[in-house]
């Protein structure tokens, strides 16, 4: 039950900032030559990605945002020089791969902090208008798939000879207006702008080159072609043939692959699989409430009675869309969540328990709507009918009840004339071919009486309002960072808040007696910039000892990197210096000479991380 719809897809998605150089809050003894920030997954750039302010609040003119050292996850921008001292305010905004927003700040400072910082800028904040509309129309598209797919499905699937065009219809506008809407609001909703920008042919020009913009405008291709599907040869025919179910078939597949393409599952972990995944989770819940709409409107319409045979049979498909869901929805809950932990310490979790309350809700009336489907599925017993008389079928009665004709009310009607059986064997009163139905599905070939079809109108009824409920939901659900990404920033800025150090225990021996013991290096944080060390020496009894000199350097030699002096000094039983800086992330070697005598050293190499 956890896993049922849990969404149209889900990943370890919405890119996760893990680093940032500077380092948020960090003093610097000279000035940067660039910003760049690292995030957990690839993001796009936006062309003001970049803010950055001086102490005074006033915009450094920087240089075009880019990709650092051409790695994907990694945005970055050049300053200018003579930028001065002080605290600098770094506002950012960058596109994660799954097509979501996102932004922050953090601040660093050049000599050191000044009294007062600039605010940060409220471009960084998303603009209300562009956002509410742009959620609007995603709940537009949602629904507007799965009343097309849903109603297409019922007619071709289940074989219901009444009329879904409306249905079709209002399904193929509403996707087809969205559509329009998101690609129109995409670009305000990339950068936190306001309805303006919506029509600014720049802005337009960035989003249809954009994946995102690609996406839709591949959407609306497929539902220009839509409109060739000959969906009302079905209506005519007894099963449709392959130039409607393959045509059929492939756009709404890709129609399905459209949204799987620039969601979550379009990043993160595993994303083939994710990417299958998603494409069958959203087909089975178009298929399943979409089609519970479609029986919705059938069953209000008294003059195009319902077959039984089209009920059951949709209510096999509603299982196996369940089953769909219920398999894809394990994958996509461990993929977003993460750990357990995450269903109730990010709003991705707790929303996620929402759904699952509300899919058992659902749940619960698909069990009404098929225990009265398995009543329509039960014949009923014939009425035998003389010879001579002409079967008709009755649409107040069960399947396969049949009455004598007659003339009017309580006169029989007199023998038929010759040759008139052939046009009345296996046709029911209102034109349906029965007997196909009933082939089918054992004698479902008759039609829904009054009552029947009050009971099946009030269950799906509650189905299709809960169903709306967790279309919403769902929808929300994408927009929501997942689990498994909220716990990555929550780690990053731990990590970031409380620095961690590094402690390298470091064993040496001049060859001379008592020339021997350790010395315990503390390197704190253990990060790009400025670092303390701080040693302490313990002799062969494993008591504090002291020595003539001491002396640490750290050398990256991947990059030719140093040596660079740390600097320490004798504290009186230990040695310390805050002046360390380094300049780059790796694994450094760290060298220790230690001095005993006048004449007698020794240096130990041992590797160190830097992130």
């Amino acid at each position: 039950m956890l896993v049922l719809f849990t969404g149209v897809s889900g990943a370890s998605a919405h890119a996760a900032l893990t680093g940032t150089d500077p380092q948020d809050g960090s003093v610097l003894k000279a000035e940067p030559r660039r910003v760049t920030l690292t995030f957990s997954e690839s993001i796009g750039l936006l062309d003001d990605s970049f803010r950055v302010l001086t102490p005074e609040n006033r915009r450094v003119h920087t240089g075009a945002p880019s990709h650092a050292d051409d790695r994907s996850d990694t945005a970055s921008v050049t300053l200018p020089r003579g930028l001065g001292t002080g605290t600098f305010t770094v506002a950012w905004r960058v596109v994660s791969a799954d097509s979501h927003p996102v932004s922050g700040a953090f601040t660093f400072s050049i000599g050191k902090p000044s009294a007062t910082t600039a605010p940060l800028p409220s471009a960084a904040a998303s603009n209300p208008a562009s956002t509410g509309l742009y959620d609007i129309a995603r709940y537009a598209a949602y629904s507007g798939l799965a009343l097309l797919i849903g109603a297409a499905t019922f007619v071709l699937g289940c074989g219901h000879r009444g009329s879904v065009r409306r249905l079709l219809l209002t399904g193929w506008w509403t996707l087809l207006g969205s559509t329009l809407a998101l690609l129109l609001l995409r670009g305000p909703y990339e950068r936190g702008t306001g309805l303006g920008d919506a029509l600014d042919p720049s802005i337009l020009s960035d989003t249809l080159t954009s994946r995102p913009g690609i996406v839709l405008v591949a959407r609306l291709a497929l539902l220009a072609a839509a409109v060739l599907v000959p969906l009302r040869a079905p209506l005519r025919d007894r099963a449709p043939g392959p130039a409607v179910l393959v045509p059929g078939g492939v756009l709404a597949l890709g129609l399905a692959v459209t949204w799987a393409a620039a969601e979550h599952a379009s990043a993160g972990i595993q994303v083939p699989v994710a990417m299958v995944s998603s494409v069958l989770h959203l087909l089975a819940m178009a298929v399943w409430l979409g089609g519970l709409a479609a029986l919705l409107s059938a069953l209000h319409r008294p003059a195009e009675p319902v077959a039984p045979a089209v009920v059951t049979r949709f209510s096999r498909l509603a299982l196996v869309s369940v089953a769909v869901l219920a398999a894809t929805g394990v994958y996509q809950s461990w993929r977003g969540l993460g750990s357990w932990d995450a269903l109730t310490s990010t709003s991705y979790g707790r929303l996620l328990l929402v759904k699952v309350g509300a899919v058992a809700l659902l749940l619960v009336g698909a069990a009404f709507s098929r225990r009265w489907t398995a009543r329509l599925a039960t014949p009923r017993a014939a009425v035998t009918v003389p010879a001579g008389r002409v079967p008709v079928t009755v649409p107040a009665g069960g399947p396969g009840e049949t009455r004598e004709g007659t003339d009017g009310p309580g006169e029989e009607r007199g023998p038929e004339p010759e040759g008139t059986e052939d046009r009345h064997e296996g046709r029911t009163e209102d034109g349906q071919d029965g007997g196909h139905d009933g082939g089918h599905d054992g004698g479902a070939g008759g039609t829904i009486d009054a009552g029947q079809r009050q009971g099946l109108r009030r269950s799906v009824l509650a189905e299709v309002t809960v169903g709306i409920l967790v279309l919403m939901i769902t929808t929300m659900l994408t927009g929501t960072q997942p689990g498994r990404a909220a716990e990555e920033t929550a780690a990053a800025t731990a990590a970031a808040d409380h620095p961690a150090s590094s402690t390298t225990t470091v064993p040496f021996d001049v060859g001379t007696p008592g020339g021997h013991g350790k010395v315990q290096v503390e390197l704190s944080p253990g990060r790009v910039g400025e670092n303390s060390v701080q040693a302490v020496i313990f002799g062969p009894d494993g008591g504090l000892a002291t020595v003539p000199e001491l002396r640490i350097t750290f050398t990256l030699e991947s990059q030719q990197v140093g040596p660079i002096d740390a600097g320490i000094t004798d504290k009186g039983g230990y040695w310390t210096s805050d002046s360390l800086t380094l300049p780059l992330p790796g694994t450094w070697t760290m060298k220790t000479t230690v001095r005993t005598t006048d004449v007698d050293q020794v240096t130990v190499e041992r590797k160190v991380r830097v992130s």
